[in-house]
C-alpha cells in the first residue's frame, strides 16, 4: 500500500468514526417565512388593522388574521396584541416594522422599474372612475394624436393608490392637499346643472325644494355645502334618487329627471354642448383640487409627455 492510499483510508476512517459520512460540503440555507406572509404583518402593522391591509391587498380580513397567526407560530412571537375594538402592535411589531416598510417600498419600486423598461412606451394612470368617464376620456384621442407611440391604460378606483406598492404611472384625484411633484389642474367648483327643458321652472334657489334633485353617492353632501351659501339658513333636503356612479346621474341630468350638483370639471363638456345648463350663478368652490401627480421624480419621458398634454 501506498503513502497516499494509505492516508485517504484514513482520512475515511477518521470521518466514519466522526459520524461526518455523508455531511454536504454546505448547509442547508435557512428557509424565509413566506412572502404572503410578510406581506399581510407589514400591511396590517402600517394600515393598523386587517381590514384595512385586507382592503389594499385585495384579500378578506380573515385571510390576513390568518396569514400573520402563521408568521407568529414561525418565529415563536407574537406581532400583535388581539382586543375586542382591534389589534395593536406588540414591542416587537413596533421595532421591526420600520425594516419591513422600507423592504417592500424598495421591492414595488423595483418591480416598477422591471416593468418600465420591459415596456417603455406604456403609461398607467389611476383615476376616479367620474374622471375616468367624464374628463379624462374625452382628451384620449387627442393624446392618441399626440403621441402615437405612446399607450394609455386607465384604471378606476374609488381612492388615490399608495404607488410605493402599485404599477401606476399616473394618478388623478381631487385632492385636498398637493402629493410630491402635482400638477393643480383647477379647482373642484360646484353647482347645479340640468337640461333646458327644466331650466325654465328654475328662478331662484328656493325652486329646489319643489324639484328632483339628483344624489351622486360618493358626494352625498354636495347640496348642503352649495345650499349653505346660495340660500343660508334654509336646508335643501335631496329628495331625488342617489347613484353610485356620477356617470348615471349626469345622464339622468341631461334626460330631465332632475336637478344634478355639477362639479365643473365632470360637466364642462355637456355645458359647452348645451345639453346642460346652469339656471343659478352661485358656484362654491370646495376646498380641494383636481390634482395630477406623478409616481416617481424625474418622471420617464413618455409619462412627462402625457402630464404635459394632460396639464394644458
Amino acid at each position: 500500500m501506498d503513502g497516499i492510499h494509505a492516508n485517504q483510508l484514513w482520512k475515511i476512517s477518521a470521518s466514519e468514526k466522526l459520524g461526518l459520512t455523508g455531511m454536504p460540503v454546505a448547509p442547508p440555507f435557512p428557509r424565509l417565512p413566506p412572502l404572503n406572509a410578510l406581506r399581510a404583518y407589514e400591511a396590517a402593522a402600517r394600515l393598523g388593522g386587517f381590514a384595512a391591509a385586507a382592503g389594499e391587498l385585495g384579500v378578506t380580513p380573515g385571510a390576513v388574521a390568518a396569514h400573520v397567526k402563521a408568521l407568529e407560530q414561525e418565529l415563536g412571537a407574537d406581532l400583535f396584541e388581539r382586543h375586542s375594538r382591534g389589534v395593536r402592535l406588540t414591542a416587537l411589531g413596533n421595532r421591526t416594522l420600520p425594516g419591513l416598510v422600507a423592504a417592500f417600498d424598495a421591492l414595488g419600486q423595483a418591480v416598477r422599474d422591471l416593468r418600465r423598461e420591459a415596456a417603455p412606451r406604456k403609461v398607467h394612470v389611476a383615476t376616479l372612475p367620474a374622471l375616468a368617464q367624464l374628463w379624462l376620456s374625452p382628451r384620449l384621442p387627442g393624446l392618441r394624436e399626440e403621441l402615437p407611440d405612446i399607450d394609455i391604460s386607465i384604471t378606476a378606483l374609488e381612492s388615490p393608490p399608495n404607488l410605493k406598492r402599485v404599477p401606476f404611472d399616473l394618478c388623478l384625484f381631487f385632492t385636498s392637499g398637493k402629493p410630491p411633484n402635482a400638477r393643480n389642474l383647477g379647482a373642484d367648483i360646484i353647482f347645479p346643472v340640468c337640461a333646458p327643458s327644466l331650466a325654465g321652472r328654475l328662478r331662484h334657489p328656493a325652486d329646489l325644494l319643489r324639484t328632483t334633485c339628483l344624489v351622486d353617492a360618493a358626494w352625498p353632501e354636495d347640496w348642503t355645502l352649495w345650499a349653505a351659501h346660495a340660500m343660508p339658513g334654509t336646508p335643501l333636503p335631496a329628495r331625488g334618487p342617489a347613484f353610485s356612479l356620477y356617470a348615471l346621474a349626469l345622464e339622468e341630468a341631461r334626460n330631465g329627471a332632475g336637478v344634478l350638483m355639477g362639479h365643473r370639471a365632470l360637466v364642462q363638456h355637456d355645458l359647452a354642448s348645451g345639453k346642460l345648463v346652469a339656471p343659478f350663478e352661485v358656484e362654491v368652490p370646495l376646498p380641494r383640487s383636481l390634482t395630477l401627480w406623478p409616481q416617481r421624480s424625474p418622471m420617464p419621458r413618455e409619462v412627462e409627455n402625457v402630464v404635459r398634454l394632460l396639464a394644458k
